[in-house]
Order: C-alpha cells, then structure tokens, then sequence
C-alpha cells in the first residue's frame, strides 16, 4: 500500500513539472504561464480598429453626434384637435419618439416689439437686440402679433410700464405695451432629439390631422 503511495506521488510531482515547463499546455489545456503576450495579442479580432481616445477626443466626438440631432415640432393644436393629430402620428411613429408639449396662456402685460413683415426682418432685429444685451424670443400662439418679438412680460401693467421705459433708457426703440388676454392651453407634439433619418421622415410627414406638418423648434431663449 504505502508502495502505491509513493509511486502516485512520484507520478504527480513528474507530471506538475512538466506542465510547470509548458510541455503539456496542448494536452491539459490550461497554460503554465498564464494569458500573457505575445499570446494574447496574437488572438485579437481586428485590432487595427482599435484606438485609445483621449477625454477631449471624446468630448468632441460626443459634440459632433448631438449637432446632429434636430427638434421638429407640429402644431399648435387645441385641446379638440390634438387628440386626433397624436393618433394620426401614432401610426406612423414608434412609441416614444414624440411628446406632447403643452403651454398655459394667462392674461398678462408684455413689452413687444412688432408687428414684422417677414420673419427674417424678425431675426434681424432679434439679432439687433442681442447685441444690446436684450434678450428677446419670438412671440407664440398669437396670430394678430405674430411675427413679433416679446422682450419681457409680467401680470401688472405696471411692472411693464417700468421694464418699457429701462429699455428706452438703454436705447432700445419701438417697444410698446401690449395686453395679453387669457387664452386657451394649446399642445405642440415635439419630436426633441431626430437624428438625420427620423427628422427626414419627420418633416416628410403630409397628414391632415397635422396640419401644416412639422418644422423647427424655436430657438430657446437664452
């Protein structure tokens, strides 16, 4: 018995060395000297696509990706109408790649500028007012003043009346007072982030219950 013993013991030791040397790595199938290079390098699928990024690499490349995407927005619709238009787009977009954005509209004062006759006189005054550090946005959902540029807005007449005349005061021309009355909610379905292929179909979409379809959501204001 004890013969028995030594004899497997001896075995063992012999076979543990020559796997320590690497002579039976085919046969056991597990390496005496780990995955190492050059080994390891040898087995990688393709690695001329591989390239290591810096932070800044990175950064610009996550830039360039989000330049790309495009806001489209159709509307306004009504509270009777806005249900049948997010059923007609339900049809002919997936889930979740649309919204609906809906904006309260309570009486109030606003400082206006306007009435335009285009909407590219409208930027360029827009422009105009940025360089004198005005900050103004293109007034919504209000046909009789539209295209026209809101520069402030408050619930008193009063506090509108004051914010007018701050802007003479720093050289600001043709601003006027103009009193909102409360109106109904209107709804805007919003398709936020559109690659180039959905901002495609997107404004490619001719469907009654749209309207005029989609278009590009206004700058935000800054």
């Amino acid at each position: 018995m004890m013969r028995a013993v030594v004899a497997l013991l001896l075995v063992a030791n012999v076979v543990f060395f020559a796997w320590s040397r690497g002579w039976l790595d085919t046969v056991a199938g597990v390496r005496a000297t780990g995955d190492r290079e050059p080994e390891r390098l040898a087995r990688q699928v393709h690695p001329e696509v591989v390239r290591i990024l810096t932070p800044q690499a990175v950064a610009a490349a996550a830039s360039a990706a989000e330049s790309r995407l495009a806001c489209l927005e159709a509307g306004p619709f009504d509270d009777a109408a806005v249900g049948a238009a997010e059923a007609a787009l339900a049809t002919t977009l997936p889930s979740g790649t649309w919204a609906r954005a809906s904006t309260e509209r309570p009486s109030g004062w606003i400082v206006y500028v306007g009435r335009f006759p285009s909407r590219e006189a409208m930027q360029r005054r827009e422009e105009e007012l940025a360089r004198q550090g005005v900050d103004a946005q293109a007034l919504r959902h209000v046909p009789e003043l539209e295209p026209g540029l809101e520069l402030a807005r408050f619930r008193e007449r009063d506090e509108a009346g004051l914010a007018l005349a701050d802007l003479a005061r720093r050289g600001v021309q043709g601003g006027r007072l103009v009193q909102l009355r409360a109106l109904p909610t209107v709804h805007m379905l919003r398709v936020d982030r559109a690659d180039p292929d959905l901002a495609t179909k997107v404004a490619g979409l001719r469907l009654d219950a749209l309207g005029g379809g989609f278009h590009p959501c206004p700058r935000p204001a800054s």
